[in-house]
């Protein structure tokens, strides 16, 4: 099964400067299309810990992850993911010819708008083209709002394309710019593995129980239900059920209903104080 997972790069989120709106977005982008997000990362501009990231995000994607990440592609000093990339490839950064043309034509665009002429040659069109510098086996990723693009690393590890394998995405920090290309990606790319209905969660509330006390419930129903996944939730102080436990059970809903129905029926064995139930079918 192939799993998405998100990264974020730049101090500015760190910092405080920025809230995240990436995060919510990726899970509702794939939400929508019966997938998940799998994990994340956040990480400030700091050349060595990106290029471990970036390290870790190719491997997972030689295995068939899909990377979304967003963040620090730009030509500033402070942007070092286009670099970090290649580093952690270990292959060379080169100028991409189609980046360049589209990067020109932005130019030419923005020349136009000012009622100037367009000079390729002039020293901030010719840093512009930094923007274009990826490493080597790089494609474009195409930027619907202001043609500059992203890029895409597939077939990390070698070898003809395959339907399972993976692939990281980079993409600018900017969301106008972002979640377009990510849903762009989604609904051509990875189209095929949109699941809509295949996973579910159902869940109850449970007042005044303890975790330790609800533990071997849970393992008992991961163990009789495989494929199905328990949580627990616990609240100390929430407005309307105050403290509390939301416990429930994720996965398949053939599969997720027959061990929801049993949990029940152990917690009510066991005398808990029960509130309303919650499911959610995506």
């Amino acid at each position: 099964m192939t799993t998405f997972s998100l990264i974020l790069i730049g101090d500015e989120i760190l910092s405080g400067k920025r809230v995240d709106k990436h995060l919510p977005k990726t899970i509702e982008l794939l939400g929508e299309r019966g997938l998940q997000l799998a994990g994340a990362e956040i990480v400030g501009d700091d050349p060595a810990r990106i290029t471990a990231v970036l390290r870790r995000a190719f491997e997972r994607a030689a295995s068939g992850e899909v990377v979304f990440s967003c963040g620090g592609i730009g030509a500033t000093p402070d942007d070092h993911t286009r670099q970090c990339a290649a580093a952690a490839l270990g292959r060379r950064l080169h100028l991409h010819p189609q980046a360049a043309e589209l990067i020109h034509e932005r130019a030419r665009d923005m020349a136009l708008e000012k009622g100037g002429s367009y000079d390729p040659d002039q020293p901030d069109n010719v840093h512009r083209l930094n923007m274009g510098v990826f490493p080597e086996g790089a494609e474009i990723l195409p930027n619907p709002y202001n043609k500059i693009p992203g890029f895409s690393i597939e077939r990390v590890g070698g070898g003809a394309p395959t339907s399972t394998q993976g692939a990281v995405h980079f993409m600018p920090g900017f969301p106008i710019m972002a979640w377009p290309m990510m849903e762009s990606l989604l609904d051509t790319k990875y189209a095929h593995l949109h699941a809509r209905g295949a996973w579910g969660e159902r869940s109850i509330i449970v007042y005044g129980a303890m975790e330790a006390v609800l533990t071997p419930l849970m393992e008992a129903i991961e163990a009789g239900h495989p494929g199905v996944k328990v949580f627990s939730l616990p609240s100390v102080d929430h407005p309307e059920h105050g403290r509390h436990i939301e416990l429930g059970v994720k996965g398949v809903p053939t599969q997720m209903v027959p061990a929801y129905e049993e949990m029940l029926a152990s917690l009510q064995a066991m005398g808990c104080r029960l509130g309303p139930e919650l499911v959610r079918i995506v």
